[in-house]
């Protein structure tokens, strides 16, 4: 399991550095070079990328999607060496493995999947080949904290009406979602126990791209994979 930041490519600003979000406005061939780089760099020939679109639809995968990847938050795998990548700029990269059963999962959770259920999903397509979660492992990578995450009243109401646990306050006593707490607790109530966490808030992190933040800006990637 493995975070990138956005050192060491080549996109010009504001992308600048290892963007390697193909959607976000950036030229392809900087983008296309920064996942080459980064796959190279982690021993991977094969990377599956995502359609991301805030849902909770997951799917098991055998071979990277190619140009037209289709709509998805969540990808398994159970092929030795292929890379699962989730690209994020604020919404959390969830890493999942099982390396008894031979599965590895990556999840991209922002506030809609969450609050959809993405995680559990991906946990659940997991189990029913053959995970078990009291023997994954997980990683909840980068994402907007607790404490700078702010959103409207009514918004943390609606959100904490489905998961108590992402009712927060930034440092300024105004609403905000604890979306780490949130996803943390979908994972011990499906049974994960071991959870590891990267608690480096995005929009803090000048190391890490932020949407929050900077607006027009590129995505870095939580990679999972079994070795060969």
């Amino acid at each position: 399991m493995r975070i990138t930041d956005r050192h060491g490519g080549v996109s010009a600003e504001p992308y600048h550095g290892r963007n390697l979000g193909g959607l976000c406005g950036d030229d392809p061939e900087a983008v296309a070079a920064n996942r080459a780089t980064t796959a190279a760099e982690f021993g991977l020939e094969r990377v599956v990328f995502m359609r991301q679109v805030h849902s909770a639809d997951v799917r098991h995968v055998t071979e990277p999607f190619g140009d037209d990847p289709p709509p998805l938050d969540g990808v398994c795998t159970d092929v030795p060496g292929l890379g699962l990548a989730a690209l994020c700029a604020d919404c959390a990269p969830v890493l999942l493995a099982d390396p008894v059963a031979g599965l590895v999962g990556a999840a991209h959770s922002g506030r809609v999947g969450t609050v959809l259920g993405v995680v559990p999903a991906l946990v659940e397509e997991m189990v029913r080949r053959g995970a078990d979660p009291a023997r994954m492992t997980a990683l909840i990578g980068p994402m907007a904290c607790g404490s700078c995450y702010e959103v409207p009243a009514a918004l943390r109401a609606e959100v904490a009406a489905v998961l108590p646990e992402a009712w927060s306050i930034t440092r300024d006593d105004t609403p905000a979602l604890d979306l780490r707490a949130a996803i943390n607790s979908q994972l011990g109530k499906a049974g994960v126990r071991e959870v590891t966490h990267d608690t480096r808030c995005t929009i803090e992190t000048e190391d890490l791209f932020s949407h929050r933040r900077d607006g027009r800006t590129g995505r870095f990637a939580g990679y999972v994979w079994l070795e060969p």
